[in-house]
């Protein structure tokens, strides 16, 4: 069985789903209330989506109430790990925050976490018991939609460690790589550039973990297109797009994402691919 804690979220076609209410009293704390009956059920799956601290709060009392109820074995599918970003500490008097994350749910002794698309290999060596799964199905699906053959576009030295792995898997020859710089105090992007001499025309499928702002894929798009490039989509695993949606349809033929971190109304410029586990 399944516990969904997030309603809109449902990444498993074969599971029953466990029926529970939850809520958050006055004071901010968050309490839930299993109400299938679990009797001789050894293991069960918990599947959520964290946005807030809060929802880190949902799912420990989950935990809890679940070994309450004797389940054994509990396993977890977690497609956006929070924190993930803040995999290092750059300058002092900062948190590791990705461990702060990690470190709570390894508390809990799930017998398997799994996440989808990791930042980079510090937030799955700091889980116990991970499976990451990478986005080459995700990507797959997102040419197939696109139907042009593309260039893959890696924004900048973080995904350039990931895009030839991927390129590989999809038999894709054609990848180039870009880089940007950003100020460690100010947060500021700047020095946009794109290791490719004239991409002649052609279509461009830019490929990322993370959407937050936008700022990283507005500079190398228009980087991209000083260099001639066609048609330029942008496809990314986990899309929180903080800033919305209007400065980047501006430079994007097509967004695409997956509901890894939360689910969105699709319009003829955000095509979003539901994941299942």
């Amino acid at each position: 069985m399944i516990l969904n804690l997030d309603s809109k979220f449902n990444p498993t076609t074969n599971q029953q789903t466990i029926d529970f209410e939850s809520f958050v009293f006055a004071g901010g704390e968050p309490h839930i209330k299993i109400k299938s009956d679990l009797t001789d059920l050894k293991s069960v799956i918990i599947s959520t989506r964290i946005r807030s601290f809060n929802d880190i709060g949902m799912l420990l009392v989950a935990v809890d109430a679940l070994r309450r109820a004797k389940v054994n074995n509990l396993e977890l599918i977690l497609p956006y790990f929070p924190g993930a970003r803040q995999d290092r500490v750059a300058s002092s008097g900062e948190a590791l925050t990705a461990k702060v994350y990690a470190d709570l749910i390894n508390a809990q002794n799930f017998d398997t976490v799994t996440i989808f698309d990791a930042h980079s290999d510090v937030s799955p060596a700091l889980i116990n018991n991970c499976v990451n799964l990478d986005n080459s199905d995700f990507i797959r699906t997102v040419i197939e939609d696109i139907d042009e053959e593309l260039t893959l576009i890696a924004p900048d030295s973080g995904a350039s460690k990931k895009i030839h792995h991927l390129a590989e898997k999809l038999a894709i020859t054609d990848v180039i790589e870009c880089s940007k710089s950003r100020n460690p105090d100010t947060r500021e992007l700047s020095e946009f550039k794109v290791y490719a001499d004239d991409l002649a025309g052609k279509p461009c499928l830019v490929v990322d973990d993370i959407c937050d702002g936008g700022r990283t894929f507005i500079g190398i798009a228009k980087a991209l297109k000083k260099k001639n490039a066609g048609k330029i989509y942008l496809a990314v695993s986990h899309g929180i797009f903080s800033w919305g949606f209007d400065e980047l349809n501006k430079y994007f033929e097509k967004i695409f994402c997956t509901d890894s971190f939360q689910t969105l109304e699709e319009t003829n410029c955000l095509k979003q691919i539901p994941l299942t586990f």
